[in-house]
C-alpha cells in the first residue's frame, strides 16, 4: 500500500492537473461559441455550393475542360482538415480512421495518394505511414480569411491542370452539433456521371432551344445546360470559386468541431481527475486513520509492558 506521503502527493498532482484541465474547457467553450455560430451560418452555403455546381455541370453533358478531366495515371489528392493541437479526444484519430480505417468507405493508400495538409496532426500520423506529404498549410489552420483558401484552391487547381493529380477529395469533420462531430470524405473533382450528349440533345445546344424542348426530358439530370457566358469562360470562375467555398466551409466546420471535442474531452476529464481526488482523499483519511491506530496500539502495548 502507498505512503501517506505518496498518496498526498498524488492527490495534489491530479488536483493541478484537473485545473488545467478546466481552464482548458473553459477557453474551449469560450472558442465553441465563436466558431460555432460561424460553422452554422456556412453551412447552408457550402451545402447549396456544392448542390448546385454539380447539379450543373452534371447538365453540362459532353463539355469538356481543363477542370473537369484528370489525367490518367496520375495520383489522387486529399485536402485534410485536421487541428494543430492535442487534448481534443478522437477528432485526429476519427479522421485517421476515415481515410485508413477497415469501415473507411474510400481506401487511400501512400502509393497512389498525395496528402495536402492542414492541421499538423492528422500530417504527421498520415506522414508516418507513409503517405506523401505535397504540400502543408498547417500554418493556416488558424486562418480564418477567406482569401487565404483561394490561394490554396488555386495551388491545388494548378497541381491537377498539370496533372500530377487526377483527383481531388475533401476531408473534414462536419459539426452536427456540440457532441456530434462527423468526419468526411467528399470529392471535388472531376464531377462523376458526366454523360455524353445524345443526338438530339447535341442539336439542341446548337440551336439553344432548351425552353421548347425541356417537356421532352422527363428526367430533368438529362436537360443541357445553357449558359450566358462561353462555356470555358464560366467554368474558369466558377470552379476556383466552388473549390475555395468548400475549402473555406469545411475550416470553419472543422474548427467548431475541434473547439466541441476539446470542450468534451476537458470536460471528462476535469471531472476524472475530481473523482480521483476524491478517492485519492479516502486512501489518504484511511492510511492517516491507520498509522494513528497503530501509533496508539504501540503506546498501549509499551505501558502495559512496564
Amino acid at each position: 500500500m502507498a505512503s501517506m506521503k505518496q498518496i498526498k502527493q498524488r492527490k495534489k498532482t491530479v488536483e493541478s492537473t484537473g485545473k488545467i484541465t478546466k481552464a482548458m474547457k473553459l477557453v474551449a467553450t469560450v472558442k465553441l461559441q465563436k466558431t460555432k455560430q460561424v460553422a452554422t451560418e456556412a453551412v447552408p452555403y457550402f451545402d447549396a455550393m456544392y448542390e448546385k455546381i454539380t447539379s450543373v455541370i452534371k447538365h453540362s453533358h459532353s463539355l469538356k475542360h481543363k477542370y473537369l478531366t484528370g489525367k490518367k495515371g496520375a495520383k489522387r489528392a486529399i485536402v485534410v482538415f485536421s487541428s494543430n493541437k492535442g487534448l481534443a479526444g478522437g477528432y485526429n484519430s476519427n479522421i485517421v480512421k476515415k481515410l485508413v480505417g477497415e469501415d473507411a468507405d474510400i481506401k487511400f493508400s501512400p502509393s497512389d495518394t498525395l496528402v495536402y495538409a492542414i492541421g499538423s496532426k492528422v500530417r504527421d500520423e498520415l506522414s508516418r505511414r507513409g503517405f506523401t506529404i505535397e504540400r502543408d498549410y498547417s500554418e493556416n489552420m488558424e486562418d480564418v480569411h477567406y482569401a487565404t483558401y483561394v490561394e490554396i484552391a488555386q495551388d491545388i487547381l494548378d497541381d491537377f491542370v498539370n496533372g500530377k493529380i487526377n483527383e481531388i477529395y475533401l476531408v473534414y469533420t462536419y459539426f452536427k452539433n456540440t457532441i456530434v462531430h462527423i468526419p468526411r470524405v467528399l470529392k471535388l473533382l472531376p464531377f462523376e456521371n458526366v454523360e455524353k450528349n445524345t443526338d438530339k440533345e447535341t442539336e439542341l445546344i446548337k440551336h439553344r432551344t432548351f425552353h421548347v424542348a425541356k417537356s421532352k426530358y422527363e428526367d430533368d439530370a438529362l436537360m443541357p445546360m445553357n449558359y450566358e457566358m462561353e462555356d470555358e469562360e464560366m467554368l474558369n470562375q466558377v470552379i476556383p470559386l466552388y473549390v475555395s467555398t468548400l475549402l473555406y466551409g469545411a475550416l470553419t466546420a472543422s474548427v467548431a468541431s475541434e473547439n466541441g471535442a476539446r470542450m468534451t474531452a476537458m470536460d471528462s476529464a476535469t471531472k476524472n481527475a475530481e473523482e480521483l481526488s476524491e478517492k485519492l482523499g479516502v486512501m489518504y483519511n484511511r492510511a492517516r486513520q491507520g498509522a494513528i491506530t497503530q501509533e496508539l496500539t504501540e503506546i498501549v502495548a509499551g505501558a502495559n509492558a512496564i
